[in-house]
């Protein structure tokens, strides 16, 4: 099973909220998820808010999933990634 983390959305129109999760590849976007890992809330006042379970995001890029480029840049940003290659 490939499993990717990934975005899925939530809010109303105009007024997206998502939640990253582990999701499998096969399966659609708001459709059924492993772990919900973090959320992100682009509409925040100043800056986009992101909040993730550092431990848990570290966990599926170990057992190979693989980001999506939105959750990609969004882990690089909070520095996940970084750590990640670290531990590598």
């Amino acid at each position: 099973m490939a499993v990717k983390l990934r975005l899925t959305r939530l809010g109303s129109k105009r007024n997206p909220f998502y939640r990253i999760v582990a999701a499998d590849a096969r399966a659609p976007r708001d459709g059924r998820s492993i772990e919900q890992i973090g959320t992100y809330n682009p509409g925040h006042v100043n800056a986009p808010e992101v909040k993730i379970d550092e431990e848990l995001a570290l966990k599926w890029l170990k057992n190979g999933a693989k980001p999506t480029d939105t959750v990609h840049n969004i882990l690089s940003r909070e520095g996940i990634l970084k750590k990640f290659d670290e531990q590598k």
